[in-house]
């Protein structure tokens, strides 16, 4: 494991305890997945960031005035200490630790299902019950859409992929003519 990993961990760990005693840990989840999402998505707040010439104070003071209001005091504070330790770079890190956190205090996993096209609510919950069921636990379904699938879905859950694409059904087929042929 990295040492960001291992940083983002503990960010995350402590993250989840204020926000678990504030009744608050999903809103928590939402705001770092927002936070993140605009980190990685403007390259004007990745170059502003990544700066050397601009003071931590500064980029601070930017952020706040940018932030104000729309993040809880939990995170608003997580950012700037992360600011001042020139350590944004692990928020995405952070966000992965601070999911597992949360999942595994409440009994709730995160399944990542590719599909060809955008599920419905009904298929989302569907998916849910099933897979809520073979890893006993309350399942959340994120979907995103994989264009270079043929068909079928892959769900990853945790460190499992379950692979019901077409092309996996078509390669676990082809290992099963071979041992058949040995």
């Amino acid at each position: 494991m990295s040492r960001e990993a291992v940083v983002a961990g503990r960010y995350a760990k402590a993250l989840y305890e204020i926000a678990a005693q504030e009744g608050r840990t999903l809103e928590v989840e939402q705001e770092i997945r927002a936070l993140v999402h605009a980190f990685n998505e403007d390259k004007d707040i990745q170059k502003f960031i990544s700066t050397p010439k601009i003071s931590e104070a500064a980029k601070w003071e930017a952020l706040e005035a940018a932030l104000e209001g729309k993040l809880s005091k939990p995170v608003v504070s997580l950012v700037k200490l992360l600011v001042e330790r020139g350590r944004t770079g692990i928020l995405p890190e952070l966000l992965n630790s601070y999911i597992k956190v949360t999942g595994d205090a409440i009994g709730l996993a995160t399944a990542i299902v590719y599909t060809t096209y955008p599920l419905n609510e009904e298929e989302k919950s569907a998916i849910a019950d099933e897979f809520g069921a073979m890893v006993n636990k309350k399942i959340r379904v994120l979907n995103e859409i994989d264009k270079d699938l043929l068909g079928g879905m892959k769900v990853r859950i945790g460190d499992t992929l379950y692979d019901g694409s077409l092309a996996g059904k078509l390669e676990r087929l082809e290992k099963s003519f071979r041992r058949q042929a040995l």
